[in-house]
């Protein structure tokens, strides 16, 4: 498992070089940017096209998974690198900071619990911690791909 800053700037090149490749098959334009965020390799692509995002990042998700199959056969290891496309993962994690603290107004007026829509394990992280900050308790309930979160109070 890459443990370095080292490791997680080579993970990122190796995706950088394959979505390069895909972006010159598709013949899309984007600049592809390589960082570390929150301890795992970032690979930005920064384009205009919504194209390699999809219906709620749904292509994005694929492409991730992709990318963490490159790393994956190069390397032997699993990756926690991420993808994002034209921002998508920063105006997401926004939505749903806003959801969130909706969720937990609604609770704290009505004490009933709140059901969030489904969403995937990375976006039910983000409910999760805003939850928590806010004092709350959350959990998860149903199985994928209806995996929602659930908020009420302690």
């Amino acid at each position: 498992m890459a443990d370095n800053d080292a490791d997680l700037l080579a993970e990122g090149d190796l995706v950088a070089d394959y979505l390069e490749e895909l972006l010159d098959i598709a013949d899309l334009d984007g600049d592809i940017e390589n960082s570390i965020q929150e301890g795992r390799a970032f690979v930005a692509i920064d384009t205009d096209s919504d194209q390699l995002v999809g219906k709620d990042g749904e292509v994005l998700d694929a492409l991730q998974e992709l990318a963490r199959l490159v790393v994956m056969t190069e390397t032997g290891h699993r990756s926690r690198l991420m993808v994002d496309v034209a921002g998508y993962r920063a105006r997401r994690r926004a939505e749903l900071t806003a959801l969130a603290k909706d969720a937990i107004a609604e609770v704290q007026e009505t004490g009933e619990p709140a059901r969030l829509a489904p969403m995937n394990a990375y976006e039910r992280k983000i409910v999760h911690d805003e939850v928590a900050a806010a004092g709350l308790v959350s959990e998860s309930e149903g199985e994928a791909p209806n995996r929602r979160v659930v908020v009420q109070k302690a």
